[in-house]
C-alpha cells in the first residue's frame, strides 16, 4: 500500500492522474485507515486529481469533509481548477464560501480569482475583488499586486494597472514584466521604453519575458528604430536564444513594415518552433499577404509542425477577408483531421469565414454541431443568417437562444432587426422591437431606431416612422434621419423629404450625400427648379459627391 501511495504522490506531483486511478487510491486509503486521508498533503493531492479530472462533486465533498479550519491550499486548489475551466461563477461561489468560513482567503486565493476574471473578461468583477483585497489589507502583497496589474493590463485598463504598480515600494521582476505587458497589449511603446529604462535604473535585470513584453509594444514604422535597438539589446544580453523572444522579434518586424528583416531573422533559425512559425504566418496575415501566409502554413505542416487552434483560427480569418470558399473548406477539413474543429475559436472563425464567402448555411451547420454555445456565437449566427436573407431562420435561432437560458443583448436585437430590414418583415420587426423593451428590458439604442425607421419606410409608412423618431429618448442622429430620407426618396414624398433634409442640413451641413438624395427626389418629381437650386448651392460651397468605385479581385484557383 505504501509503495502504491508513493507512486500516486509522485505521479500527482508531475502530471494529471486518471480519474479512475484517483478513485482507486482514495478507496484503498479509506479502507486501510480513514485517518490517513487527514494528512494535508495527501488530501491536497487527491483534491487536485479530482478537480483536474473534472469530478468537482468529489472534490467539493473532500473539501467539505476536511476538519475545520481547512487549509487555504485546499480552497485554492478547487478555485484554481474552476478558473482553468473558465467557470468563473463556480470560482466566485467557492471564494464567497471561503470568506464566510473560518479560513480567510490568502494572497494566492485572490490571485486565482483575479486571473479567472481576466481570462473570462470580467473587469467589473475584478474591480470588486480588488476592493475586497484592499479592505483585507492584502492588495499590496506581491502575488496579488502582480495579478492585479496583469488583469488590468488584459482589460486594457493600463491607467488602473499603473496606479497599482506605482503604489508598490519595491516591485519585483514579475511585476515589472506584468506592467510592461500591459503597455505591450496597448502598443504603447514609448511608455514601455520609459518603464524599461526605469526598471534598469532600479537595478532590476530584465529577462526574456521583459523583452517579449517590450518588443510586443512596437507596432508601426515610427517605432522601427527603437525596435531594432531593443533587438540589439536582446542579442547583446543573449535573450534572443529563447523561442518566444525570437518569434516576438519576427512579429515586430512584420508589424513595423520591415518584411525583409523579419524574413531574414526567421531564415536564420535552424529549428523554428510552432510559436515562431505562427509569428511569421500571422505577420504575413497582418500585412495582407494572404497567399504567402497560406504557402507558409503548408510548409510548416510539411516540416512536421502541428498547428494549434489559434493559428488555424487566424488562417480562417484570412479566408474570411479574401472570401475564398475553397481555402475555407480546405482548412476546415484539416481542422477536423487535427481534432480542433470543435474548439470555440476555430468554430467561430469557421462560421464567420463561411458567411463572408457567401455560404451562411455552411456556417449554420458548424454552429449546430457545437456542443456548448454562448451568446457571442448566437449573435454571430443570427447576424450572418439575417444578412443572407434567412430572417425567419435567424428568429428561430433567437428563440433557441432564449430556450438555452441565454439572455439576448443589444447586439442580438440589432442583428434581428437588421435581418427583418433585409427581408422586409415588418410585423416580426415590430414584435421584436417591443419584446426587446418589454420582455428583455434591453435599452433601445440609436442603431435599433435606424433599423425600425428603415423598415417602416420600406413599407411607405413614412408618417409612422416620423412619429417614432419624435418619441426617441435621445436626439436622432444622421443614421435615423438618413433612413427616413431614403424612404422619402423611394416613395417620392417630396414634402416630408424637404423637412428631413432641413434637419440633416442643420445638424450635418457638410454631408453631401443627403443633398444629392434630396436633389434626386426633386428631379424624380420633375421639380427641376428645386433640384437645380440644391446643385447650385453645392457648387457654390465647393461640395461634390465622391466618385463610386467598383473592384473585382483576382480569380483564385
Amino acid at each position: 500500500m505504501r509503495r502504491k501511495l508513493a507512486h500516486f504522490i509522485k505521479a500527482a506531483d508531475g502530471a494529471a492522474v486518471p480519474l479512475s486511478r484517483t478513485k482507486q487510491v482514495h478507496a484503498r486509503l479509506l479502507l486501510a485507515s480513514p485517518s490517513i486521508s487527514d494528512d494535508l498533503r495527501l488530501r491536497l493531492l487527491l483534491l487536485r486529481s479530482y478537480a483536474a479530472g473534472g469530478d468537482f462533486t468529489s472534490a467539493h465533498h473532500l473539501l467539505d469533509g476536511t476538519p475545520r479550519p481547512a487549509s487555504a491550499l485546499l480552497y485554492n486548489a478547487v478555485i484554481r481548477a474552476h478558473a482553468r475551466r473558465l467557470d468563473l461563477p463556480a470560482a466566485l461561489a467557492l471564494f464567497a464560501s471561503m470568506r464566510r468560513s473560518a479560513t480567510p482567503p490568502d494572497a494566492h486565493t485572490f490571485a486565482c480569482v483575479l486571473r479567472a476574471c481576466a481570462d473570462c473578461s470580467c473587469p467589473d468583477t475584478a474591480k470588486i475583488v480588488h476592493g475586497i483585497a484592499s479592505s483585507s489589507g492584502i492588495s499590496s502583497h506581491p502575488v496579488v499586486s502582480s495579478a492585479l496589474v496583469s488583469a488590468y493590463s488584459k482589460f486594457l485598463l493600463v491607467d488602473s494597472a499603473r496606479h497599482v504598480f506605482d503604489g508598490l515600494h519595491e516591485p519585483d521582476l514579475v511585476l515589472w514584466n506584468s506592467m510592461m505587458s500591459g503597455y505591450g497589449y496597448m502598443k504603447m511603446w514609448l511608455e514601455g521604453l520609459q518603464l524599461f529604462s526605469a526598471m534598469r535604473r532600479a537595478g532590476e535585470e530584465p529577462d526574456g519575458y521583459s523583452m517579449v513584453s517590450l518588443v510586443s509594444s512596437f507596432c508601426h514604422h515610427e517605432a522601427l528604430a527603437f525596435g531594432q535597438a531593443v533587438h540589439g539589446v536582446c542579442v547583446k544580453g543573449g535573450y534572443d536564444s529563447g523561442h518566444h523572444v525570437r518569434s516576438t522579434l519576427v512579429s515586430m518586424y512584420f508589424r513595423c513594415g520591415c518584411m525583409e528583416s523579419g524574413q531574414n531573422l526567421f531564415g536564420d533559425l535552424r529549428d523554428a518552433d510552432l510559436v515562431t512559425w505562427s509569428s511569421l504566418i500571422t505577420g504575413h496575415l497582418q500585412t495582407g499577404k494572404y497567399d504567402e501566409s497560406f504557402d507558409l502554413f503548408r510548409k510548416m505542416c510539411y516540416s512536421g509542425r502541428r498547428p494549434d487552434s489559434i493559428l488555424v483560427a487566424s488562417l480562417l480569418s484570412a479566408c474570411a477577408s479574401t472570401a475564398t470558399i475553397s481555402c475555407s473548406m480546405e482548412i476546415h477539413c484539416y481542422a477536423v483531421r487535427l481534432g480542433v474543429d470543435k474548439d470555440i475559436k476555430v468554430s467561430c472563425s469557421l462560421i464567420d469565414a463561411y458567411a463572408k464567402c457567401g455560404f451562411a448555411e455552411l456556417g449554420y451547420l458548424v454552429f449546430r454541431q457545437m456542443a456548448k454555445k454562448n451568446s457571442v456565437m448566437y449573435n454571430m449566427v443570427i447576424s450572418n443568417l439575417g444578412s443572407h436573407g434567412f430572417a425567419m431562420k435567424a428568429i428561430e435561432v433567437h428563440d433557441e437562444m432564449v430556450r438555452d437560458k441565454l439572455r439576448p443583448d443589444s447586439a442580438t436585437f440589432s442583428a434581428l432587426l437588421a435581418a427583418c430590414c433585409h427581408s422586409g418583415l415588418l410585423d416580426e420587426g415590430w414584435k421584436l422591437f417591443r419584446r426587446m423593451r418589454d420582455e428583455f428590458h434591453v435599452v433601445v439604442e440609436m442603431e435599433h431606431y435606424v433599423y425600425m425607421v428603415r423598415l417602416l419606410a420600406t413599407f411607405n409608412q413614412l408618417k409612422e416612422a416620423y412619429d417614432l423618431i419624435q418619441t426617441m429618448p435621445m436626439a436622432p442622429d444622421c443614421g435615423v434621419w438618413g433612413a427616413l430620407l431614403w424612404g422619402c426618396c423611394v416613395h417620392r414624398d417630396s414634402s416630408l423629404g424637404r423637412v428631413v433634409a432641413e434637419k440633416l442640413s442643420e445638424f450635418y451641413p457638410d454631408k453631401t450625400a443627403y443633398k444629392i438624395m434630396l436633389s434626386n427626389l426633386y428631379a424624380s418629381q420633375e421639380m427641376w427648379w428645386d433640384a437645380e437650386e440644391i446643385r447650385a448651392e453645392m457648387f457654390k460651397e465647393g461640395m461634390h459627391k465622391n466618385t463610386g468605385i467598383s473592384w473585382v479581385g483576382e480569380v483564385r484557383k
